[in-house]
């Protein structure tokens, strides 16, 4: 499943910015952070000066060590990461019960575990 190799260049969604670096989501599986040191030569102040929330956008791997916990290690530096659209979002649906349906299952599950937890008393 190692579909990710290093200097290879993906496109991704930007998930969340934090002043340490840009989280990005490569597919259903991955995703990768381009650390603020990966961003520019320059010194970044702030790294949504460069991204915003949703944005899709071009990365180079620069660190594949980590695809077994299905992280990337990506870089901005000296490319044209940009895409100039936004990540297709699937609007999830709120169903009419709202949280009634765990408040409905709640119960179920504390009993069962209870009756788990009794077994295996009952065992030892």
């Amino acid at each position: 499943m190692n579909q990710y190799k290093k200097n290879q260049i993906v496109k991704g969604c930007v998930t969340g910015i934090e002043k340490y670096g840009i989280f990005v989501s490569l597919d259903d599986y991955y995703s990768g952070l381009i650390h603020i040191s990966e961003i520019s030569d320059f010194f970044v102040k702030n790294p949504a000066d460069y991204v915003h929330i949703g944005e899709t956008i071009r990365a180079r791997v620069v660190d594949d060590s980590e695809l077994e916990s299905f992280h990337v290690k990506l870089s901005i530096k000296n490319m044209d990461y940009r895409f100039n659209k936004q990540c297709r979002r699937v609007k999830i649906v709120e169903t009419s019960k709202g949280f009634m349906t765990l408040g409905e299952s709640l119960p179920i599950w504390i009993l069962s575990k209870k009756e788990e937890i009794k077994e295996k008393m009952q065992k030892n």
